[in-house]
């Protein structure tokens, strides 16, 4: 039994989706369809840069979204892989509206237009050098939770994303971290300061919530028989009228990233696909567990290796 899975922020390099969007007119057209809607060059800048303009949070998410989307219509649709066959359809951050897409529950125009004004609103929520995010490296969700108690009265930070045993991102104010790095030193803790311009996943993102609550509002969803697992409760969403709710919830709530795998796996699951660039999902689920099956898709030669 197996579950797509779709990557967020970070996966993107020049060039993603190259080699389908040369040989495939269906991919050339989504990008063209996708310059369109946003008015902006994005084709471009995933084809050729420059680096800076594409790790720009609003070209980032539209970008993967259009890439993975991309991928997972020509393993679909040319190459007849019955994705439609997972047990569940999850994504990390941004990627959960990659699962939604995929999965049928939202038109890719409507996808990505929420994409770009998401990661337009995500960026401008705080001042810029505000905030920032903190990678906390080979230390449990527990102790971290206990850290981050002991200390709310001094510093105001919110754990991010609990993305695997080992790998837990914290954000909040750039004050904030410093103080919470000597903390973690005294402790003999690893952290690292993540090269992000804004606090995704925390309550600084206030901004952003109310600028998605009014978009996500207007958006029609369709019906799919396809299972979700929300980002925010770790669990298959039960009906269509919780995603509103739940992607709104999402700009500021932990990406429970271990929690969703584990729930996934403990439900039959013992196979994970990711679609999309990168392969910073299938190094997530390893740490997670060794035993399952990871198979990662960013050419075609990884279409035509898959067995599911």
């Amino acid at each position: 039994m197996f579950s797509v899975i779709f990557p967020g922020q970070g996966s993107q390099v020049i060039g993603m989706g190259k080699e389908f969007y040369d040989k495939f007119q269906l991919v050339k057209d989504l990008f063209n369809k996708a310059d369109e809607v946003l008015g902006i060059p994005l084709t471009k800048m995933i084809l050729e840069g420059p680096k800076d303009k594409l790790d720009l949070t609003i070209n980032t998410q539209p970008a993967i979204f259009l890439v993975s989307y991309s991928i997972f219509t020509i393993a679909t649709k040319e190459y007849n892989v019955d994705l439609g066959k997972a047990k569940y359809f999850a994504g990390h951050s941004l990627g959960e509206y990659s699962a939604l897409s995929s999965a049928g529950y939202l038109n890719f125009s409507d996808t990505i237009k929420l994409l770009y004004i998401r990661g337009n609103a995500m960026q401008n929520a705080v001042s810029e050098g505000e905030g920032g995010m903190l990678a906390i490296l080979g230390s449990q969700i527990k102790t971290i939770e206990k850290i981050l108690e002991a200390n709310k009265d001094k510093i105001n930070v919110q754990i991010a994303n609990d993305n695997s045993e080992g790998q837990i991102v914290i954000s909040g104010k750039n004050k904030d971290l410093i103080e919470l790095t000597d903390i973690l030193k005294l402790k003999k803790i690893k952290n690292i300061k993540l090269p992000v311009s804004a606090p995704f996943h925390c309550n600084l993102m206030s901004k952003a919530t109310k600028i998605m609550e009014e978009q996500i509002k207007k958006i029609k969803f369709e019906d799919s028989s396809m299972k979700l697992i929300s980002n925010v409760t770790a669990e298959e969403i039960s009906h269509k009228g919780e995603l509103k709710k739940l992607l709104v919830d999402q700009i500021e709530n932990r990406v429970r990233w271990r929690e969703s795998i584990i729930n996934m796996i403990d439900n039959g699951v013992n196979h994970f696909i990711e679609i999309g660039p990168g392969k910073v999902l299938s190094g997530l689920v390893k740490r997670i567990n060794k035993d399952v099956k990871i198979d990662t898709i960013n050419s075609e030669s990884d279409i035509n290796n898959l067995k599911i």
